[in-house]
């Protein structure tokens, strides 16, 4: 944490004193920048380790800064590296099966992907300080953690994996070109797969314990590796030279070194002494054992083999020279089936074509089945390496230059020798010498050892010790890697690899190397391990490609590389080719190196610790969510793509925790659309002081969001009123095209309580403004009520009412609801209500048809309601909310006032009440969440003519309803439960009679209640239709587990609001799930495809 300054420092800078506190001044800002330590992790505590094992000094040694330069840094562990087991082992095969042109187009391919990787890593490693960690936290930080932790596990694998192809061609050198004896499963005597698998069982036993020695040097001592380095890398230089030399002696003196044919066969020098059938001794002819090979006795009149018989034997120079010509020989590939022959091109043979060939295990047969993309897959690990120097990044002294520099002049001179070796290969070797893969023709001697000079052995004992080096190295780079993914805690179960020694060394990282290093070594071929490395390696590097492709592409102000020859076409085409070359040299395997990468990305992506490293994948969404927003600002979406896009309208209370939770189960049920989710809420107050309340209040909610599973965005606005920042969060809330086109609150419970009065009004101020923008509207009623997104409906009916159109919301809800597993058990219902003139029975066909056209399962009723006469208890319910109403207008008054005016209403009022209110017509109104409170009648009597009252009503009134629900308390308390009735002059102000009303089913009922004289009759016949549709659909959904409703729509001018919630909460009344839905003015759903 930052000291504060003492303002005797800053004198001459004062006026900046307080942003000091926070911000350090720039003098020493620039110290610390200057001092930047890149140093690898683990290296100074392992320093420091060594020299605390030396004893107490009397101060601490500092900490070396790094010293290495473009030469020893970059450039030479980077020729080490590429350099390895395939150019000795593999290379002169590749030549003779593929020829020099098929050979030369596949090292100019491979070698191209990698110059191409150089230039596109040349550009991300000198965009800033790069740290320890090279390739891995080059693609990391460039395509963020999920890539990075993806691609840096392929890099350790392929890393891994060359540590056992290098294992594996060690052991190959010593069992079959220096100590043949050392086999423990001899193959003497044995042909075809006995000796096969014999070769391979001892290529296991020799791996295993080879690769135990070199772990437990990676163990013991890392910094003895480190300076063998040199030796190894010595050992590779001259064995090249030597190849060089051979080439140019080859000219000057072809060696000697004789290949026998036996018609155009090539056969195996052990299988005879001299090359020849018989000898001339002392004027006797004698038979070889080249003759005891193919015949049944050594006399000359034995029965020997057809095609011995018929064919020559002829001895050929196997390195006839550069200035031969047999490079004309070796122009084109020469691709062989397993277990065929090696035959020389150009010599004829005569063949029986109806006999089979026998003694075959005296010729020189292929190993493998051979094909170009088999040869793709071998020769790619001898150019992989390139990453050494920037692997190295945290021991160079300018890794911004000394990387590009080091690693293209590194991969321009293996390309170089690479390239003249497929030439030279094919113009001084014999084509059947290089399609010898293990010298069988030539004595057992390495092929490539036969051309240097001055000796095969420099070429065998290089060869080997640089194996053995190279092996080395990947022990102790891989588990390094391994240590530095783990310490980022990008992959949770990786952590424990993070551990290691006192001084930093990865000892577990290291166990686990040597137990994937053998699985390498079971494989125990050669031939097969290679591509297994190609692929993770192509991984890698098609990464870095896409890294500085997208990196170049979106244009971050952060990318400034000092690197300035790149291109993006550049690092695509070096994709491109990685992509490829994946699936040239094994497609299986490719698609098995992806499937690993994908489900580490995924892993991450799902478990793995959340970091933000600015990385292009970030930018690359924030380009794609801008050019989206663009697309969709050209014009509304179709009816086909229109899908809810919410704002969930919550409310916080004082500790800034959201009331309501269930509205987000409710909006996590309905994202089957897969649409935006906007989650808003207001607090009171001003920005400067209620800036802190609205970040918890942003914590709350998205933490109320990731529990519910709601993906999308949290809002909250601070405003000096909850009705203002309501209506902010409805006009301003998404961006761009990408805005609500529904809007989701929760219906205000408690509404009749004076306390809550704003509060119902701000639910109609909404209504209002989501009718004016022409938005959706959903408000769940009883929400408490509604399920939670761990609990199933086993059966049931999800309840449609569709009573007017609204542009399909009604039928596109429950589809989108029974997609959810809460309510997927669910059946849809869809009721429909028939006028007098309406013809119900064609009513149903047609909503039948229309739901299958609709696409849509549900079972369909039409309801038909008559227009009845309106009942006692439709006047009644009237009654009350316009005295209702008249107590909350109340509400405008000053206290003083209002309790003045409430009661004069009520002594007033009181003794009609007890007079003429029958107890059994007012249904019990209990508001949610709060208790009603009923005023007794005082005198039973007074009760009683009441009853017959309204038994006289029902009589002449045959068709007037009941109340839907029990019989309930005499008189419902309006606001706060105080009973109070508006006198007659407050009931009739600015109300007039509708033309429409229907005076003879009024004119009884006006004789016997005065006060039902002077009632609004639009009221009346509202709330004539709300009690009857509340009958109907309580008698036909009661039982349902969702009703959905048509929201009427709210009152013009605001004197009818409380009149309004009265409206609703009688239609709704006795229902226990109710989703009121009031369409936006468009169509949402469409029968058409």
């Amino acid at each position: 944490m930052l000291s504060q300054v003492p303002w005797w420092n800053v004198k001459n800078v004062f006026v900046l004193q307080e942003e000091m506190d926070t911000s350090p001044m720039v003098s020493s800002l620039l110290s610390t920048l200057a001092n930047y330590s890149n140093l690898p992790t683990g290296s100074k505590e392992h320093e420091e380790a060594e020299n605390n094992e030396e004893g107490p000094r009397p101060s601490k040694k500092p900490v070396k800064a790094p010293q290495l330069g473009t030469l020893m840094g970059v450039y030479l562990p980077c020729i080490q590296n590429i350099f390895g087991v395939i150019l000795f082992l593999r290379m002169t095969w590749m030549v003779g099966i593929g020829g020099v042109f098929g050979s030369f187009i596949i090292v100019f391919m491979c070698c191209s992907t990698t110059m191409l990787t150089a230039i596109s890593m040349s550009a991300i490693a000198t965009n800033g300080v790069v740290p320890a960690g090279g390739s891995y936290y080059m693609i990391s930080r460039s395509l963020g953690p999920e890539f990075g932790g993806a691609v840096g596990i392929c890099f350790y694998l392929g890393t891994t994996f060359a540590g056992a192809m290098y294992i594996l061609g060690c052991i190959e050198i010593l069992l079959i070109y220096i100590v043949p004896q050392a086999a423990i499963f001899k193959l003497e005597g044995l042909e075809g797969a006995d000796a096969e698998i014999a070769l391979l069982n001892n290529m296991r036993v020799y791996g295993t314990i080879v690769l135990s020695l070199m772990a437990l040097v990676v163990f013991v001592g890392v910094k003895y590796v480190n300076k063998l380095a040199l030796v190894f890398l010595a050992c590779v230089i001259f064995s090249i030279l030597a190849v060089y030399a051979g080439v140019i002696k080859t000219a000057l003196e072809p060696p000697t070194f004789p290949v026998c044919l036996l018609g155009n066969r090539t056969l195996i020098s052990k299988g005879y002494d001299v090359c020849a059938k018989v000898i001339e001794i002392d004027n006797e002819t004698v038979t070889t054992k080249l003759w005891s090979s193919f015949c049944d006795s050594d006399s000359l009149n034995a029965t020997c083999d057809e095609y011995f018989i018929n064919n020559n034997v002829t001895e050929i120079q196997g390195i006839p020279g550069v200035t031969s010509g047999i490079l004309a020989e070796n122009l084109f590939g020469y691709y062989l089936e397993k277990g065929m022959i090696l035959e020389k091109r150009g010599v004829s043979s005569t063949v029986d074509p109806d006999s089979p060939t026998t003694n075959s295990n005296r010729y020189v047969l292929a190993d493998i089945t051979s094909f170009f993309t088999l040869l793709v897959g071998i020769y790619f690990p001898s150019v992989t390496g390139i990453m050494a120097g920037s692997n190295r990044s945290g021991d160079l002294r300018d890794a911004q230059k000394s990387i590009p520099i080091g690693t293209i002049a590194a991969i321009t001179t293996t390309s170089t020798v690479y390239m003249s070796c497929v030439v030279l290969f094919g113009a001084c070797i014999e084509g059947v010498v290089l399609r010898d893969k293990f010298g069988e023709g030539v004595n057992g001697n390495l092929v490539i050892g036969t051309l240097a000079w001055p000796s095969p052995w420099v070429i065998v004992f290089g060869s080997f010790f640089s194996t053995c080096g190279a092996g080395l190295q990947s022990l102790t780079g891989a588990p390094r890697l391994l240590q530095a993914i783990s310490r980022d805690g990008i992959i949770p179960f990786l952590r424990v690899f993070g551990h290691g020694k006192a001084n930093g060394e990865p000892t577990w990282a290291l166990l686990l190397t040597a137990s994937i290093c053998e699985i390498g070594i079971i494989i125990a071929s050669l031939d097969s391990v290679a591509p297994i490395l190609s692929m993770f390696f192509l991984m890698c590097y098609m990464f870095v490609n896409l890294a500085c492709a997208l990196q170049t592409l979106l244009r971050t102000p952060n990318w400034r590389p000092r690197f300035k020859f790149y291109h993006w076409a550049l690092s695509f085409l070096g994709m491109s080719l990685c992509l490829s070359l994946m699936f040239i040299c094994s497609w299986y395997y490719a698609i098995v190196a992806m499937g690993i990468a994908t489900c580490i990305y995924k892993y991450i992506e799902f478990c793995g610790a959340e970091k933000e490293w600015g990385d292009g994948i970030r930018g690359i969404s924030l380009s794609a969510a801008r050019f989206a927003l663009m697309r969709l600002e050209e014009g509304p979406p179709h009816t086909k793509n229109w899908r809810p896009q919410i704002l969930v309208l919550v409310s916080v209370d004082a500790t800034q925790n959201v009331e309501q939770p269930r509205l987000l189960s409710l909006t996590n049920q309905l994202k089957a659309g897969k649409g935006l989710t906007i989650v808003g809420t207001t607090v009171q107050g001003t920005f400067l002081g209620n800036y802190t309340d609205a970040q918890k209040a942003d914590q709350s909610l998205r933490k109320l969001m990731e529990t519910e599973k709601v993906k999308g965005f949290s809002q909250v606005v601070i405003s000096s009123n909850l009705r203002d920042g309501t209506s902010h969060l409805v006009q301003v809330g998404g961006l761009g095209g990408l805005k609500h086109n529904t809007v989701m609150v929760s219906w205000p419970s408690n509404w009749k309580q004076p306390e809550y009065y704003q509060q119902f009004r701000n639910f109609i101020e909404v209504v209002r403004e989501t009718t004016l923008a022409s938005l959706a509207l959903l408000v769940p009623k009883n929400i408490s009520s509604y399920p939670s997104n761990g609990e199933r409906f086993t059966e049931g009916h999800i309840d449609v009412w569709w009573i007017v159109h609204d542009g399909g919301m009604l039928m596109l809800l429950p589809f989108l609801l029974r997609q959810h597993k809460v309510w997927r058990k669910c059946k849809m219902r869809i009721f429909t209500v028939a006028q007098l003139d309406d013809n119900s029975i064609q009513m149903k066909k047609d909503l039948i048809m229309f739901l299958y056209h609709l696409r849509l399962d549900a079972v369909v009723e039409v309801v038909e309601m008559l227009d009845g006469d309106i009942s006692a208890y439709t006047y009644e319910k009237t009654l009350v909310m316009e005295q209702r109403t008249q107590i909350l207008k109340q509400m405008h008054l000053t206290k003083n006032e209002m309790e003045r005016e409430i009661q004069s209403i009520t002594d007033s009022s009181r003794g009609s009440i007890r007079r003429k209110n029958p107890p059994t017509l007012q249904p019990q109104h209990k508001a949610e969440g709060g208790d009603a409170v009923a005023e007794k009648p005082e005198d039973k009597s007074e009760a009683v003519s009441n009853q017959k009252q309204v038994q006289l009503i029902h009589s002449k009134n045959a068709s007037t309803p009941t109340s839907p629900t029990s019989p309930t308390p005499p008189a419902e308390p309006p606001a706060g439960g105080a009973a109070a009735w508006t006198d007659s002059k407050g009931a009739d102000k600015g109300r007039t009679l509708s033309p429409s009303a229907p005076a003879e089913a009024g004119k009884d009922l006006f004789s016997m209640r005065p006060e039902w004289e002077n009632l609004n009759q639009i009221d009346v016949r509202r709330m004539h239709t709300a009690v009857r549709l509340n009958e109907v659909i309580t008698k036909k959904s009661k039982e349902a587990k969702l009703v959905l409703l048509n929201m009427p729509g709210p009152p013009k001018n605001r004197v009818g609001d409380e009149n309004y919630m009265e409206f609703l909460e009688v239609l709704t009344e006795g229902l226990n799930r109710v989703l009121l839905v009031r369409g936006g003015g468009r169509e949402v759903i469409t029968i058409y495809s």
